[in-house]
């Protein structure tokens, strides 16, 4: 949506109270409500378009040269949508054109309003321009790309962003998808589905960035309701305005189309990054997109997905990058002086830097029941964890009591609590642990465990049969300076898989390896303590 590419614009007017900014909207874009939805929520003054064409302006600026912008009185400022100029839509403009770069729309005669300035992220593009309008090449200036400022300007945000998406020590894998009916959503809309069942919950997280377009199409709750097996297994779907740009950051790995969301990323980080765009179609040979795309591997099937972010190989995500954005730096300044010279007034005197990024939203739902695949080796007990409902049975199912339906607690083999936050009751009413355990497997005759979580980071773990509780303590890791550390629940499904089976429960402090993918963690196993089994929870 163009309106976006705009709100990362503006800033450079911000301090100058000689500006008023004002919104209006041209007519014919099937995405108008959104648009005119989100200047709304901004709290943005908003113009009726024919109120807008009776006026006159010291400065209109657009993202877009489609539509009658010619009849806004003014000098224009033309902004790029976009990064690349990547695509030529079909039954739009002249044929073959780049959208954003077609001669039909730039082409202005002298009964219209100039393009006074049109500012370029590349070169190349202005060489484009060229090619295809001289007269209008006159006022084409390499600028840069404001949208890049920002994302660059915030890449030492990285870690905070990983933070507020509860990411952890998991890899963050970024689906991406451009609009239109070539697009991952369009083409692959069963792709995150599948992801988020063939990926281990404790080893990645999957996030969907998706073009405003598509999402002003099918409405928030259409797009929820489509994606709803991925987003209950804990897919994030960031906002189109900021978020997806401070998930980029967050990213490990990238899944893309033909759309230019990837050449951000790929101008951030040489991460991998692989296409299930085949190429042709919309997409213009040698574009940016398309050297990334014939360099890059193909994603064909769902479960080739870790085979193919290994076969990516450094590189090709820097060339694409370099052939879409002109060295980036001070973007900002020079747009900045740019306008207030076509204002004809002297730009403040306070300098102006690249607004960070926003820190994104985590997933609004979070699983609460797994199937727990088990299996021993001689190096300890492999856990590998799917949300309930996303791929075959496990060994047994552990679900988080409170946070679950009644359904899924009644198939548990494993029930866990965690703490519950305190209460501003006059009086208070808390279980201790031992008291809930016991109360669990009364209440759930086919569960096999019961557990709560305590506040001291240790649980207390109770199992139909056995005499006496255990404390099970997860022991962090130390990895180049960093600590990980695992979910208790993981810790608990590992202990849990061996004392449900003929060995008996140990006497004393015993020691069982966890292995969750690459990682071993050690889990403390002894029994339980008075102190421990009347904490609560």
């Amino acid at each position: 949506m163009a309106l976006y590419r705009l709100l990362d614009v503006l800033p450079i007017f911000s301090g100058d109270d000689r500006i008023t900014r004002l919104f209006t909207l041209v007519p014919g874009s099937d995405f108008g409500t959104d648009a005119l939805s989100a200047i709304a929520a901004l709290g943005g003054r908003t113009v009726p378009w024919r109120e807008a064409c009776s006026r006159t302006y010291d400065l209109v600026l657009a993202a877009s040269p489609k539509g009658d912008l010619r009849l806004l009185h003014g000098p224009h400022v033309l902004l790029p949508h976009g990064a690349g100029f990547n695509k030529s839509i079909p039954d739009e403009g002249s044929a073959d054109s780049a959208s954003g770069l077609d001669p039909a729309y730039l082409r202005r005669t002298d009964h219209h309003a100039p393009i006074a300035l049109h500012a370029l992220a590349h070169p190349d593009q202005v060489a484009r321009v060229a090619t295809t309008d001289p007269r209008a090449a006159r006022h084409a200036k390499v600028i840069g790309d404001l949208t890049l400022e920002r994302v660059l300007a915030s890449t030492p945000l990285r870690d905070r962003y990983r933070a507020a998406l509860g990411t952890g020590a998991r890899k963050l894998l970024v689906l991406a998808s451009t609009w239109g009916p070539e697009s991952l959503i369009r083409r692959h809309p069963g792709l995150p589905a599948l992801l988020a069942a063939q990926l281990p919950h404790d080893e990645h997280q999957l996030a969907f960035v998706i073009h405003p377009n598509e999402r002003s199409l099918l409405g928030t709750y259409e797009l929820t309701e489509r994606l709803a097996p991925a987003l209950d297994a804990g897919m994030i779907l960031p906002d189109s305005h900021e978020e997806w740009a401070s998930v980029l950051i967050a990213a490990d790995a990238l899944i893309t189309d033909h759309g230019s969301a990837a050449l951000y990323y790929c101008a951030a980080q040489d991460r991998p990054v692989v296409s299930v765009h085949p190429g042709g179609g919309e997409l213009i040979p040698n574009s940016p997109m398309g050297v990334l795309l014939d360099r890059i591997p193909q994603l064909g099937r769902a479960e080739d997905i870790i085979d193919a972010l290994r076969a990516y190989r450094p590189g090709p995500g820097r060339t694409a990058a370099q052939a879409a954005f002109a060295p980036p730096g001070d973007a900002v300044n020079r747009l900045r002086t740019e306008v207030y010279a076509l204002l004809g007034v002297t730009p403040p005197a306070h300098a102006i830097t690249p607004r960070p990024l926003p820190l994104p939203a985590p997933a609004a739902r979070v699983p609460a029941a797994f199937a727990v695949h088990v299996e021993t080796t001689v190096d300890g007990v492999r856990i590998t964890r799917h949300p309930a409902g996303t791929g075959p049975p496990g060994h047994h199912l552990a679900v988080e009591h409170g946070a679950a339906s009644e359904q899924l607690a009644r198939s548990a083999g494993l029930l866990y609590r965690r703490p519950l936050p305190a209460t501003a009751a006059p009086v208070d009413l808390a279980w201790t642990a031992d008291g809930w355990t016991r109360h669990t497997l009364a209440t759930y005759p086919g569960c096999r465990s019961a557990a709560a979580l305590l506040p001291s980071g240790g649980c207390l773990l109770r199992v139909r049969g056995h005499e006496r509780t255990y404390a099970v303590q997860a022991e962090p890791r130390s990895e180049d300076g960093r600590v990980v550390r695992i979910d208790p629940a993981v810790a608990l499904s590992a202990v849990h898989a061996r004392l449900v089976s003929l060995q008996p429960g140990p006497d004393s402090r015993t020691v069982l390896n966890c292995l969750v993918g690459v990682r071993t963690f050690r889990v403390v196993l002894r029994p339980s303590t008075d102190t421990e089994a009347t904490q609560t929870i």
